[in-house]
């Protein structure tokens, strides 16, 4: 029997997109725009198990990619622009969507991480 309080079940989509713990969904996950906080300051969960490392930022290049790519060819091919016009588009639209969804998905991560009881490979010792 464990002396821990009990924590209703937190969906790891809305703990991760509102940045929040993801045991108690009430605690602020970060300190810094990308920095973790040690732990939740609602419930105590100490934030150590969590590794996201660079998953966050290949989810968000393939996303933005996807969106900003497509919708600078769309404006290409529709309007026919010169290259000034797609500068002064798309690097302020890259850099919304990119810093936009970096935190969220990093949170998500960090939930999925939780929920998943995710920690390191280790190698099985007792087999030998």
């Amino acid at each position: 029997m464990t002396l821990d309080p009990y924590h209703a079940p937190v969906s790891p989509l809305a703990a991760g997109l509102s940045c929040r713990c993801p045991r108690c969904g009430r605690g602020p996950l970060f300190k810094d725009f990308l920095d973790l906080a040690p732990a939740c300051t609602s419930c105590g969960l100490d934030y150590d198990f969590a590794d996201a490392g660079d998953g966050p930022a290949v989810f968000v290049i393939l996303f933005a990619g996807f969106i900003v790519v497509g919708l600078a060819f769309w404006v290409e091919v529709k309007f026919e622009p010169p290259l000034w016009v797609h500068a002064l588009l798309w690097i302020p639209a890259i850099l919304v969507v990119t810093l936009g969804l970096l935190r969220p998905l990093k949170a998500l991560m960090v939930a999925l991480q939780y929920r998943n009881k995710a920690s390191e490979g280790r190698l099985d010792q007792s087999g030998q």
